[in-house]
């Protein structure tokens, strides 16, 4: 297993585990949905919103990596890094760096 000792030094290999487009855009959704989740948990103070915002999040990335991708989600290996490869990611769609 390959060590990271930076996001930069990871982002590469993450966007590799990410090549399929249909996976990317799952991940979109997930990353989206938890983002809408967890902004109505804390307006509304619903706090078990929290819980499904994460399971939102990973659910929809780790079908794309299942069906699609046909590899083993990289939060298994590097969890904090793939994380924050998610919302680099997200960001990169939304900014149209990234292809959607």
């Amino acid at each position: 297993m390959q060590s990271y000792r930076t996001l930069a030094e990871f982002y590469p290999f993450y966007l590799g585990e990410h090549s399929n487009r249909t996976c990317r855009r799952l991940h979109f959704i997930g990353t989206s949905l938890a983002v809408v989740l967890f902004s109505g948990a804390l307006a509304f103070q619903v706090w078990w919103l929290i819980a499904v915002a994460i399971v939102q999040g990973y659910a929809w990335a780790w079908v794309g990596h299942y069906f699609f991708e046909h590899n083993r989600p990289a939060t298994f290996a590097h969890p904090l890094y793939s994380f924050m490869g998610d919302w680099v990611m997200w960001k990169d769609i939304l900014t149209g760096k990234i292809r959607f």
